[in-house]
Formats: structure tokens, C-alpha cells, sequence
């Protein structure tokens, strides 16, 4: 007896030393203070559970370079040296802190003159996708968060085998750990009839399980380098048949281009071909006025490009600023920036869903409310449907449409995509379907949000605490 207690003694210290040695590294990181808290907390009340949870979810990737700068700059560069606006485009001057910063971070050149067609229904998408999918004479690039094996699925599927039997190049790129439940044989049937399939990221236990917690996000469609497709839908019936509303673009002229290299980086960084020519890149004329940047953020870059972008927008807004997001858990600072817009005077709308479809994360999002309005900002919860859109809107000429939420996860953790779109008549158009929604919403008021249980209040306070790893 006695040496069983002498042995689980031994083993308790081991773990505690090991924790204190976890709590250290973070802190020596120089991470985001409440994250560092948040993993130190879980830690010291949860030694042998935090450990575990630290080593699948926790490490910082900002040291991990699945591709070399060299590499990424090269790809970005031959795609859009022949491309940059000059510094005095109207567009270009109306947002050019902005414009700057996504270019500077991010390498991502103002495209101008795209045609743009908005989305807010699965079916409406994916009729136009299945449409230009079957006129590919090329190459077709599908980038997926989540490709289900479902009806839509699979309808895209067959669209895609019978294509590469065409002799087309078709190109598939999957996150791997959102689609463990799809069966092998889903994606090994396109691969055996001809379609190239990768996943991205992919996690081979336990050698790469620190891995885990970086997914991609992204969705993005490229056929014959001309015509493109970006949003927040992924390829799924439920954004046919429960309920599920979210904003995607089909895009046609120079604003592809971006999309297809935020694919082709994707596409090298898992292992294939480097791809590039005036194949995939194509001469296209200037079609429309818009002028649009095609961004991507990730955890391995040195800043959080998508992050300083939203704040940016709030920052400068002189009138309004309305906000789509299916989660809302906001880092000090965009909590912050949102909070002194709205005491500015500024008009500032967040929409969220009534119900969320993670509950832990729609709980924690609660107990930033009543400080948000308190500032002034008007909050609506959509129902019946899930709001699953990403969707930004200012003053009349800045929009924002893409896979990114307004959360940790996306902008810390994911890889993601958004279009920045610089035109007047476009985010009029984004300002009726925020407007639209507002329809199937109920505002928040504030008194009644007050008048919660203690024990609700309680419980969104306590997941507050561990927002940064939600």
C-alpha cells in the first residue's frame, strides 16, 4: 500500500513538474497574455488532461514553415507584377492604409475591374458552380474546408471524374482532419479515375498530432484561371436543406487571379507540382470599376494579417460598420476597437446566430454582449436559419467576404481567405442583404439581456476565461 502511494505520488509530481515546465515555454513565447493565461490556467487545474490537450492543440506553429518565403513571394509575384495598381487608382487612395497593409503582410496586389455575382443560398451557388464546372476546357482548382460525401457531394464529384476523363486537370484540396468521417473510398474514387486529390495538412498519429489545430479554411474554385468562386460555404446539403445561410462570390476577371494563388501555394506547400504560366494566369480585361485584394492569413506568418485588416476597418470607419459572423469570440483588441467605434458614433451591427452550432463557443461569445452594447454597438440574432456568414460591410465602399470568422481560431489558428472589395455600388448591395437579414433577426435589448440567471452569466464567464483555445 504504502508503495502504491509513494508510486502515485511520484507520477503526481511528474506531472505537475511537466505542467510548470508546459506554463514556462508559453510564457517565454511571448504569446497573446490571455491565451498564455488561458493554457497556464488549464494546466495548473488540470495537470494530466492540459498536458494532453496542450500537446494536440496548444504549440505555437509560428516557427513551422511548410513552404519558404522565397517560394510564396515567387509564386505571389509572377502572378501580379504586371498587375499593381498605381498609387494614384481613386480606389486605391480612398483606403490606402488598408490597401498597404494587406499588400505589405501579405503580398496581395489590388485587382481591378472583376465582375462579381453574391450569393446568399446554397442553391443559387451551387447551380452557377455546377454550370461553369461543366464548361472547364482547362483546368478545374476546388479547394474545400468540408467535401461531404452527400448528395451535392457526390453530384460534384461525378462533375469532377468526368471531367478528367475529358482530359481536363482537375485539382482537389481538402483539409484532412474536417473530413475524417468522409469515408477513404470517396476521395480514392476520384484519385483512380484521374482527379488529383491532396489533403492538406494531414495528421499521421502521433508523429504530426501537433498539427491538429491548424486547419484550413479556405474555399476557393478556380476554372480556366477566369472564373472563381469564394466565400463561406463548403460543399455540404445542409446549405440546401437546414437552414444554413452564408455569403459566397462567383467572381469573373483579374480578381481571380488572386484565388488561383492562394490555391497553387496551397496546392506546392502539400507536397505537388509548382505550377505557374500564363495558363494559369491569364490576360483579362478590366471589366467593372471594383478594385479587389485577395488575402489569406495563417499561424505560421509573422503577423496576423486578417486580424489587423478588421481592426483597421473599424478603426477608420466615419459612419457604419456592419458585421456577419457565426462566432464571436474577439481578441482585447477588435473587442476593444468595436467597443470605441460604437462610443464614437459610429453605427456598429453585429449579427450572430440565435443558436450556435458549437455550444462551449456560443456560450463563451454571450459574455462579450452586454459591454458591447453598453458602448452602443446593436446586436441581432438570426433565427430561424444558422448564420454561417463571414460578411463585413463600411461606409458605403469597403467589403469584406470570405472564409474567416471573427474569432481566435481564424484569425490565430486556421488558414483563410477573404476578398477585399473596394467599390461603392458593391457594398451598397452588401449593406440591402445585411438590412435583409436583419428581417429574420431579433435585436438584443439591452435591459432583458441584464435581467440573465447568475448561473447563466456564470457559465459564459467561465468559458470566457477559455476563449484564446475555443
Amino acid at each position: 500500500m504504502e508503495t502504491q502511494v509513494i508510486v502515485r505520488s511520484i507520477i503526481q509530481i511528474i506531472y505537475f513538474i511537466t505542467a510548470l515546465g508546459i506554463v514556462f515555454v508559453i510564457i517565454s513565447e511571448n504569446r497573446n497574455p490571455l491565451k498564455t493565461i488561458s493554457w497556464a490556467l488549464l494546466l495548473l487545474l488540470f495537470p494530466v488532461g492540459g498536458i494532453i490537450i496542450y500537446y494536440f492543440f496548444g504549440q505555437d506553429a509560428r516557427k513551422l514553415r511548410i513552404i519558404s518565403r522565397k517560394s510564396y513571394r515567387k509564386l505571389k509575384k509572377r502572378s501580379y507584377e504586371r498587375l499593381v495598381l498605381s498609387s494614384d487608382t481613386e480606389a486605391y487612395m480612398e483606403y490606402r492604409t488598408l490597401a498597404k497593409l494587406l499588400n505589405k503582410n501579405n503580398d496581395s496586389a489590388l485587382l481591378q475591374g472583376s465582375e462579381i455575382k453574391i450569393f446568399t443560398n446554397g442553391k443559387e451557388k451551387f447551380d452557377a458552380l455546377i454550370r461553369d464546372l461543366e464548361s472547364a476546357v482547362h483546368h478545374i482548382h476546388l479547394q474545400y474546408y468540408i467535401f461531404e460525401d452527400d448528395k451535392i457531394g457526390n453530384r460534384i464529384k461525378e462533375i469532377l471524374i468526368r471531367k478528367a476523363g475529358e482530359g481536363i486537370q482537375v485539382r482537389v484540396l481538402y483539409d484532412d482532419v474536417a473530413n475524417w468521417k468522409v469515408k477513404n473510398r470517396f476521395y480514392d474514387e476520384m484519385q483512380t479515375r484521374g482527379v488529383e486529390v491532396t489533403p492538406y495538412l494531414k495528421v499521421y498519429f502521433p508523429v504530426f498530432t501537433s498539427k491538429v489545430n491548424y486547419r484550413n479554411h479556405r474555399k476557393i474554385v478556380v476554372i480556366d484561371g477566369k472564373t472563381g468562386y469564394i466565400g463561406g460555404m463548403n460543399i455540404a446539403d445542409r446549405y440546401l436543406e437546414s437552414g444554413w445561410k452564408d455569403t459566397h462570390l462567383r467572381v469573373t476577371g483579374r480578381g481571380v487571379l488572386g484565388m488561383q494563388s492562394a490555391f497553387l501555394i496551397d496546392w506546392y506547400s502539400s507536397g505537388k507540382d509548382f505550377l505557374t504560366g500564363k495558363v494559369y494566369f491569364p490576360e483579362m480585361p478590366v471589366v467593372t470599376n471594383n478594385v479587389m485584394q485577395i488575402v489569406t492569413g495563417d499561424p505560421m506568418g509573422e503577423w496576423k494579417t486578417l486580424l489587423q485588416a478588421t481592426t483597421n476597418i473599424i478603426m477608420r470607419a466615419k459612419h457604419y460598420v456592419y458585421i456577419q459572423t457565426p462566432y464571436f469570440l474577439p481578441t482585447e483588441g477588435l473587442f476593444q476597437s468595436l467597443q470605441s467605434a460604437a462610443l464614437s458614433g459610429i453605427d456598429v451591427r453585429l449579427m450572430v446566430p440565435e443558436h450556435s452550432d458549437t455550444r462551449f463557443v456560443g456560450t463563451a461569445a454571450h459574455s462579450y454582449f452586454e459591454e458591447m452594447m453598453n458602448a452602443g454597438v446593436k446586436i441581432y440574432q438570426m433565427q430561424p436559419d444558422f448564420l454561417h456568414s463571414k460578411l463585413m460591410v463600411s461606409d458605403d465602399f469597403i467589403s469584406v467576404v470570405g472564409s474567416a470568422n471573427m474569432d481566435f481560431r481564424s484569425f490565430e489558428h486556421n488558414f483563410e481567405v477573404n476578398a477585399y472589395i473596394y467599390d461603392a455600388d458593391f457594398a451598397k448591395n452588401m449593406k440591402q442583404i445585411f438590412f435583409g437579414d436583419m428581417q429574420q433577426c431579433t435585436q438584443i435589448n439591452l435591459k432583458d439581456w441584464k435581467n440573465r440567471s447568475r448561473i447563466k452569466k456564470f457559465q459564459e464567464s467561465l468559458l470566457r476565461m477559455f476563449a484564446p483555445l475555443l
